[in-house]
């Protein structure tokens, strides 16, 4: 206790010694600041934090540079035109002698007639009119319609090489009407119209002996037209459309 009373008389009159007259104090005055420390010693490497969000996307670089020319390729087989030529000519032989065959065929073999859309076969099967008509239907076709001066005539050189004299064609009689006088059609249902080439005797006796559904239509080997009963069996020529027996529609037309 009376340490701490004399070091506090000394502080007392130290003040009252050094201090100005006006002012005492018994409060500590901090002294000037020092100078700056060295830097310590860097401290271990913290934890890693979490990755952050996605930054934008970047602006698109420039072009590269071309890469360098690639090595040159190896020389190519040199072609032998001349072997496929010769195939193809070969090919085209074979085609015209296919044509020929065909040609052969149809011509010779079946007695086949044609013209740009159009065949025509003789059958030589002696038949009823009706039974013919179906028998050409059952074939692919119907009974041969000569509608024009030019088929009419194909049809009657077709008869005249075979060595006959007449066959049933596609003009049937058609229904009475109420008048009772008939008329003839074509096997596709469609009028004679314009053209037809009846005989002169079946002119001179058309209105004495109208059509019937018992009488029928011939075609002679002349090229001219006659009325003959239905019940008669005669040899019959059948006609058919090319564009069915090329698949566009409908049966084959079967020639046997």
């Amino acid at each position: 206790m009376s340490r701490l009373f004399r070091l506090f008389a000394f502080l007392s009159g130290f003040c009252y010694i050094f201090a100005s007259p006006d002012v005492c104090t018994n409060s500590l005055i901090p002294g000037a600041k020092g100078d700056q420390g060295d830097d310590g010693e860097q401290g271990e490497e913290g934890k890693l934090g979490k990755n952050g969000p996605p930054g934008l996307a970047g602006d698109k670089g420039l072009k590269g540079f071309d890469g360098p020319v690639g090595l040159k390729g190896q020389t190519g087989a040199t072609c032998d035109c001349g072997r496929y030529r010769k195939v193809v000519g070969q090919l085209d032989e074979n085609v015209g002698k296919l044509r020929n065959a065909v040609r052969f065929v149809k011509n010779v073999l079946l007695g086949l007639k044609e013209t740009e859309d159009r065949y025509y076969l003789l059958v030589k099967e002696p038949k009823k009119f009706r039974k013919a008509s179906m028998n050409c239907k059952l074939r692919g076709g119907t009974l041969a319609m000569p509608k024009t001066n030019n088929i009419n005539q194909l049809m009657a050189d077709y008869i005249n090489q075979a060595g006959l004299t007449r066959v049933y064609m596609g003009v049937q009689p058609q229904s009475k009407d109420t008048n009772g006088t008939g008329s003839y059609i074509y096997a596709d249902s469609t009028p004679l119209r314009e053209f037809a080439v009846w005989s002169q005797e079946e002119l001179l006796y058309s209105t004495s002996s109208p059509a019937t559904n018992v009488s029928c239509v011939e075609l002679l080997n002349t090229g001219t037209w006659n009325k003959v009963e239905c019940e008669t069996p005669l040899f019959f020529i059948c006609e058919f459309p090319k564009s069915r027996r090329r698949g566009r529609g409908g049966t084959a037309a079967s020639t046997s």
